[in-house]
């Protein structure tokens, strides 16, 4: 699964620590996110997209491997 969430960041001028404050979980996690190490749960998706003020698909997109 890809995303588009350090494309998102950028648009807000946000860090990957800001963005994980929003989210309360680690820089850590968020940059495990954006290189696609780490698959976040629905909860947190929801959150990115609240954020972001877009859609779940428009965050992450399958890829198809998955």
């Amino acid at each position: 699964m890809k995303n588009s969430i350090k494309v998102e960041r950028a648009k807000k001028d946000m860090t990957q620590q800001e963005l994980a404050k929003l989210l309360g979980v680690s820089r850590q996690t968020v940059n495990s996110i954006e290189k696609n190490r780490y698959a976040p749960s629905t909860i947190l998706a929801l959150k990115l997209s609240a954020i972001f003020e877009c859609s779940v698909n428009e965050i992450f997109q399958l890829e198809e491997k998955d």
